[in-house]
């Protein structure tokens, strides 16, 4: 049983690696596949050596081994990240068609985590990636029938998409005519909603949606108190989407269920 969880966390690794060149590249509109993977600096094509995860980094101390320029932690954390989240699914779900679904919807979760932090935005791919995902689970449930999302019914996967990017659009409408502006609430959030809305079905969409509200405003009310942000400031809402969809990825139910023993 070890070396399946050995197994798992590698494959995590060399998955983290990837989603390194889609973090980096797909903000800049730049192809995921071509060119091979290079020092963003100098350009030098990266060989094997350079490119084992997170080895690579300690080994090297952080540089390019070709000019010498300092090299994001970020690339060996999201590896890292990704080799203990799809362990942590694996514990969960075992060989059930629901770990690779879950990991799958993972990794497109640290990707907008990384992004959004960064950048700003959630780009279409991501969620197009997702729905296709979602697409494909979905498919496979009306065939093979399980309970993925706690619910056999063929509309649970949209009515998740209505519960999560639904409520998302209407807030953001409402933010329009409250803030004066359209930047209040992105509409990359309310669309990435969509395939976690696909993914979790509608109860646990509204599970992870919540922690989402509560751990953003909490965290927004902790940077007004250090004078950090005034009310009038934003910051970006997909890491506490990406935060909070992985958790209830884990324990959703969990969560519904002691929530619901405390009305």
């Amino acid at each position: 049983m070890i070396i399946l969880y050995l197994f798992v966390f590698i494959l995590g690794l060399v998955i983290g690696s990837f989603l390194n060149v889609c973090i980096y590249r797909i903000p800049r509109g730049e192809s995921i596949v071509n060119p091979p993977s290079h020092c963003t600096n100098c350009g030098t094509r990266l060989q094997p050596p350079d490119l084992v995860p997170v080895l690579s980094f300690l080994f090297l101390k952080g540089k390019c081994r070709y000019c010498g320029v300092k090299v994001s932690p970020r690339y060996a954390v999201v590896e890292l990240v990704t080799a203990l989240a799809f362990t942590m699914l694996f514990h969960r779900y075992g060989f059930s068609v629901y770990f690779p679904a879950a990991a799958y919807l993972t990794a497109i979760l640290i990707v907008v985590f990384a992004i959004d932090l960064e950048h700003r935005i959630i780009p279409n791919g991501l969620v197009i990636a997702g729905l296709i995902g979602g697409a494909a689970l979905t498919v496979y449930n009306v065939f093979h029938p399980v309970v993925i999302y706690g619910d056999r019914h063929w509309w649970n996967p949209l009515l998740g998409i209505a519960v999560g990017s639904g409520f998302l659009f209407v807030v953001a409408v409402i933010s329009v005519f409250i803030y004066k502006s359209d930047e209040a609430m992105g509409m990359g959030d309310v669309k990435i909603f969509a395939p976690i809305g696909i993914f979790l079905g509608w109860r646990m969409t509204a599970v992870a949606l919540f922690l989402s509200v509560v751990t953003a405003g909490i965290a927004g009310l902790l940077l007004m108190l250090k004078s950090m942000k005034n009310r009038k400031a934003t910051f970006p809402f997909g890491p506490f989407i990406a935060l909070s969809s992985y958790i209830v990825l884990l324990w959703g139910w969990d969560i519904l269920v002691w929530y619901l023993k405390r009305l």
